[in-house]
């Protein structure tokens, strides 16, 4: 089970380390990477995640694999998350990692969703209209999803705010007041 707390807190420590270093963006750079290796290498998360494995041979595995790729910094950060045995909350950091990172440099996630591929005026169209809400974002990353499940319509997610527009949440709520029945009527 994972900790948000820990994650926030190791996630920030690292963050404000490479601030103060003077290598945000290296560090944001590295935790990329390890986070693409975490998604995309099933054994190297079971690796990470495995309490069998002694401390000493995750460092030497993990040294073998990330030296030379990856920063002094977020090389010790590794071996110190191993030697506290914190290494199973790993990828949950490197997320918070990013979060810390565009909030730093006013970077704006927006996940769009639609049932069919949108064409680049649209999503100019989008990004200029997010834009005049969030004045205090200097740059907005609108990451576009074809979900064929939503069947039309769209789903916008802006941080924690979700807006559905879609035929699926349309036709869910139709089911549901359905089922719910209010109309009953008492024949006796």
């Amino acid at each position: 089970m994972t900790n948000p707390r820990v994650a926030a807190r190791y996630a920030k420590a690292l963050v404000d380390l490479g601030v103060e270093k003077n290598q945000l963006e290296a560090v944001y750079k590295d935790s990329q990477l390890i986070q693409s290796i975490c998604k995309s290498n099933r054994e190297f998360l079971t690796l990470i995640k495995s309490p069998v494995v002694k401390p000493y041979k995750k460092n030497a595995i993990l040294s073998a694999i990330l030296d030379g790729k990856v920063t002094v910094i977020t090389s010790s950060f590794i071996k110190l998350l191993v030697n506290k045995g914190r290494e199973s909350v790993l990828p949950e950091i490197l997320t918070e990692v990013e979060a810390y990172y565009n909030r730093i440099n006013k970077i704006f996630k927006v996940k769009f969703t639609t049932a069919v591929e949108i064409s680049d005026a649209i999503k100019a169209d989008i990004i200029s209209k997010i834009k005049d809400h969030r004045a205090a974002a200097d740059s907005i990353v609108l990451d576009h999803v074809i979900d064929e499940n939503i069947i039309g319509g769209f789903k916008l997610e802006l941080g924690d705010l979700l807006i559905d527009g879609s035929v699926e949440k349309d036709l869910k709520d139709i089911k549901r007041q359905f089922f719910k029945n209010e109309y009953i009527f008492n024949i006796r």
